[in-house]
């Protein structure tokens, strides 16, 4: 199960959530920051924006499950601020390739 089978409908959101034993929750964050994925405890603590409109959520949401599918969350060190480009490119460019081949197998 993986965001592959979410954006190609085949499981929906909650199951995704479920499988990762993340949750959402929508939050005021500062101007700029659009989402944060926080684990503790085992939880992936999903934190969107919530004045971000419903389309930027949706897109947030699946940029942080990107993280948690990459194992991103598992890869930070004290060293962080001079990879979080590289980790944010990488969920990006992962989402990108996935959208790519969901319209080249349709």
């Amino acid at each position: 199960m993986n965001l592959y089978n979410l954006l190609s409908n085949q499981i929906n959101q909650q199951d995704l959530l479920n499988y990762y034993n993340a949750n959402i929750t929508y939050a005021k964050l500062p101007k700029g920051i659009n989402g944060f994925v926080f684990p503790y405890k085992g939880i992936q603590n999903i934190y969107i924006n919530q004045d971000l409109s419903y389309y930027k959520r949706k897109k947030t949401l699946l940029h942080e499950l990107a993280h948690i599918e990459l194992n991103q969350l598992n890869q930070y060190t004290e060293s962080i601020a001079f990879k979080r480009d590289k980790y944010e490119d990488e969920a990006d460019q992962y989402l990108e390739f996935l959208k790519n081949s969901i319209v080249k197998n349709k």
